[in-house]
This record gives C-alpha cells, structure tokens and sequence, in this order.
C-alpha cells in the first residue's frame, strides 16, 4: 500500500446512535416544593380566615409589642398586634389590630379595648396572671348595628363587661369623697354592686355616681331606696355609750355606698334602670323621714360668732330642723359695727306633729303663710341664738327659743329672705356678767378695806398674846381644880361608903312617901266624904288591906 492511495477507500468508523432522554426531578427538590406548597395554603387559609383590621389608639404603648401582644375576649385569642405606631402630634400611641373572621362583632360601634396589666385598686388586686403570660389587649364587643375601624381604648378596665346581669343607677351628690370606681355597694352589709362611673353634674354643682347593682339583687333596689355613703367608720357617742359602726374593712380603706328602703315605705316598687336617686352623707340622714321643702331665714348677731361654721345645726327646742350655710360680715356705717349674717336652711316638715297643726292654724304651707307663722312665734319671743354646742372645741350652733324677756321688735313676713331677730348668745352673757362682776369688785375700796384689815388682825393678835398669857393659865387652874372636886365625889359615893348608904336610905324613904301620897288620893278619889266624917275601918279599901301602906293609914286618929 503505497502513500498515494485516496483516502476514501479506508473504512469510516460508526457514528454513535443519539437517543432522547425523558424529563425528571431529583428528590432533591422534593422538599421545598413540600413545604411551598403547605406555606401557600397556609397563606391561603390565614386569607381566608383573616378579619376586619382596626386601629385602636392608647396613651402609651407600655407593654405592648408587634406581632406578640394578642387580643383575648374571655381569654380566648381574636386578633393580634400588627404594628403600632407614634400619632402624629406625639400625644398617643396607634395599635393595627388583625382581628380573627369569627371576631366581626368587635368591630362594632361601642366595643371597648383596654390593656391588662397587673393594677392595684379599691377592688384588689387584679391582671395577676400577666406576670408569666405577659400583657394582652381585653376586648368586651358592644350591641350597637354600627361598625368602624377606629377605636379609642380605655386606660383602665370596665367595671362591668356588656351582658352582665343587672341594673345601672344614677346617683346625686355634692362631692365624691373616698369613692372611686370600683367602690362596694353594700345591702345589708353584703356586696351586690360597684361604682362602674363618676362625673360632674351638668351644672359643675354636684356629682353624678353611675353604680350597677347584679341581679338578682338589683331587685332589691326600689323606688323608695334610701343611698348613703357608708366609707370610714361612723362613731356615735349616745346615753347607751359609743357605738362605732362600719361596713367592711374595703369600705374603710377605699369607700363604699350602703342603701336599704325605711321601714315606712312597705308599698315600695323595685326601681327601673337609670333611676336617680340622692345619695345622702350618712344613714341616720338618709333613713329619716322627707324633709320636704326647704325654707331660707337670715339672722343678724352683733357679737363675734367665732366657732360657728358652715353646715352647723339649727334647733328648736332642742329638735334639729336645718343647718347654716353662709356665715358673712356686713357693715353698718351708722353704728359704724360689723354685725354677722348667717344664713340658714330649714326644714319645717321635721317638727312632726307641731307642724301640722300648725300648718292647719294658719290654713296652708306657703311661703306666704309660712311667714305669718313665724311672724306670729316671733311676736310670742322667738329669737336665734348662738349657743356653745362644745365647750372642748368651742364649737357654736343656732337655737330657736322662746325668751320672754327679749325686747318686740318688728318683723316683716314680706322680706325676702326672711329674718329672724336674734339676742345674744349664752357664752355673750356669761362674759357679759363677768365683766359687771369685775366692774363692781374695781369699785371697792381695796386699799382701806386693806388697811382696816391690817389694824383689825393687829388687834386680833394683841387679844391672842393676852389670852395666851393670862386666861390660859388660869383656865389650867380651874380645869384641875374641878378634876379634883370630880375626884373627891367619886371617893365619897363610893359603893362602900356611909354616904352612899344614907343617900340609898333616904330615897327609899323618898319612895314610900310618895306610894302614901298615891294610895291616899285614890282613897279620897273614890270617898270624898272622908275629908268631912273621917275614914271608917270598914270602908278601907280591900285592895290596900294588908300592905304596910293601909296598916299605916289606919293606926292614923
């Protein structure tokens, strides 16, 4: 084979068969295509069960967290905190809120949402259990048909959730005192409500307690119920001791309110929800029987009623019939003076009895005719009066009495307020008899009737250094010489000696003498003839016969 010969005639080598491969997955890949496939319905379900999304704005974001902190309604979980964010104007705090498709009703209108953390207040001690769990939004959904996405929550828990059983009252006072939300109210001394509520009235001149009563013993509050605020402790001092009375330990510590109907109402109704009704500083004020209508009365004194406060009692006759209000200074440019005018409520209803018959002398209760009457008590010597109520605290109150030496003066049933007269007070008096006492003693002659007394005690102790020396010795002499004289009689009647022996003898014929005189008289008393004729020996007395006596008489000529 030579080094020309073509190419061409060399065999060429088979070409290689090209076959198709099929399309396949590694297993591999088989895991995250899994766990896509669970994250999309995972996504699609949350989609599916997501609710409405709403804001709800707080104060301050403490203990509140993204995407941790839940939302519980009677501690199930229905939504959770998305986001929170500061508001623009820096004054608050806005929480996004995904709430779960089955929590649709809180989105209503009056849903209200609050944070549970752990508090202290007058009700105890209460969001303990945040400690290990941490905190959580509270919802409590409303009953309104309107809905929104914007929401207000409040910074402490209601005291009454939406579907709790009971009734919701209205209470009037002048001032809160130691109420506070939460507080007890008390029937009987057991707990069947609390203060959800307060607010100033309308007029800013009171304040308006919003209490709920739980059923069934919202019952129990009728249309006559009598509130009053029993916080502290109340300490009467009577005629049975001191008596120190006391709702609960609670209730002294952080107030409470008490109410009970009097015993003379037995027709009373149970009270419909949001009845108002007064509540009273105490119950002895509170279960007393209705003051009625008030009447207003000024009083002028001329004397310094220092003690005299605002609310101090008004008696008459010792009966509390209402109490000062005002305790003002006037000015009197004639006498150039600054009298006291006080002014004073009273309640004519509290005289009972008198005040019927009162009313019926005159023929009604005006205040037309209510100013008669008193025209006609005080032309009887009605006066006000500033009597001590204390001498320990030199507190004053006013009395209405009867003096029937106070001087008339004229009285004006048409002024307007009505003023009563008035004389000066019993302490005015005092001072004022003390001071014509100390007047009178100034007026003695104290220094002659001190230098009399000088002289006279002079005289006095001359007289004493003269007895001393001369009587004194003198009266020793006499006193022993009478003991003496005692001493020599004791010797001579002695029981053994002849003088006693004659002085017995001689008494005895003392006796005798005198049992003849006895026998004699009556002898003449029955025969006075005997006087004339002489004693017959027959005629002796048979009573008298053998007695040393009638042997005596008859040996007689």
């Amino acid at each position: 084979m030579s080094a020309n010969q073509p190419s061409s005639s060399i065999p060429a080598p088979p070409s290689p068969e090209v076959k198709k491969r099929r399309f396949s997955i590694s297993l591999v890949w088989l895991v995250p295509i899994v766990a896509g496939l669970i994250g999309l319905s995972m996504v699609i379900h949350s989609i599916l069960l997501a609710g409405p999304q709403i804001q709800v704005s707080f104060e301050t974001a403490e203990g509140l967290e993204a995407n941790k902190t839940q939302v519980k309604y009677k501690n199930v979980v229905i939504g959770i905190v998305t986001d929170i964010v500061l508001s623009e104007d820096r004054t608050h705090v806005t929480a996004t809120i995904e709430l779960n498709k089955s929590a649709q009703p809180f989105t209503r209108e009056d849903t209200q949402f609050w944070v549970v953390r752990p508090r202290i207040g007058t009700s105890g001690i209460s969001g303990f259990d945040t400690l290990l769990s941490g905190t959580f939004i509270g919802a409590d959904a409303g009953r309104s048909e309107v809905t929104k996405k914007d929401f207000i929550g409040l910074e402490n828990p209601p005291a009454v959730t939406y579907g709790e059983k009971g009734k919701r009252f209205t209470l009037h006072t002048d001032d809160l005192g130691s109420l506070d939300i939460g507080s007890p109210v008390y029937y009987r001394r057991i707990q069947v409500g609390q203060v959800i509520a307060y607010s100033l009235s309308p007029d800013g001149k009171g304040v308006d307690i919003q209490v709920f009563i739980n059923a069934p013993n919202d019952n129990f509050v009728t249309d006559d119920s009598r509130f009053w605020n029993a916080s502290g402790v109340d300490v009467t001092v009577g005629a049975n001791g001191v008596r120190v009375d006391a709702q609960s330990l609670s209730s002294i510590v952080a107030g409470g309110i008490a109410f009970r109907e009097p015993n003379y109402s037995p027709d009373a109704k149970p009270a419909k929800e949001h009845h108002e009704f007064t509540l009273f500083k105490d119950q002895q004020m509170a279960l007393s029987p209705p003051d009625g209508e008030p009447r207003y009365v000024q009083m002028r004194f001329d004397q310094s009623l220092r003690g005299l406060s605002v609310n101090a009692p008004v008696e008459f006759l010792g009966v509390n019939i209402g109490r000062v209000v005002s305790v003002d200074l006037d000015y009197d440019p004639v006498s150039k003076d600054f009298p006291a005018v006080v002014g004073a409520v009273i309640y004519p209803n509290r005289l009972g009895k008198a005040h019927d018959k009162l009313v019926q002398s005159v023929g009604g209760e005006s205040e037309e005719q209510t100013a008669h009457l008193l025209k006609t008590l005080v032309d009887r010597g009605l006066r006000a009066q500033a009597r001590t109520g204390n001498v320990l605290t030199g507190q004053l109150y006013i009395a209405f009495a009867f003096d029937p030496k106070a001087p008339k003066v004229k009285f004006n049933p048409s002024t307007k307020p009505l003023q009563v007269p008035t004389v000066p007070g019993s302490f005015d008096k005092l001072q004022e008899q003390l001071q014509a006492m100390i007047d009178k003693i100034s007026k003695l002659p104290i220094d002659q009737i001190a230098t009399n007394l000088n002289g006279s005690l002079a005289e006095l102790q001359k007289t004493m250094k003269q007895v001393n020396g001369e009587m004194l010795p003198q009266m020793h002499q006499t006193l022993a010489q009478a003991q003496k004289t005692l001493e020599t009689a004791n010797t001579t009647l002695a029981e053994d000696s002849p003088e006693r022996q004659q002085l017995t003898q001689a008494l005895d014929e003392v006796q005798r003498t005198a049992r003849s005189v006895r026998v004699l008289s009556d002898y003449l008393g029955r025969h006075p003839e005997a006087l004339l004729r002489g004693r017959a020996k027959e005629a002796a007395p048979k009573s008298y016969e053998g007695t040393s006596t009638s042997r005596d008489i008859e040996q007689e000529p």
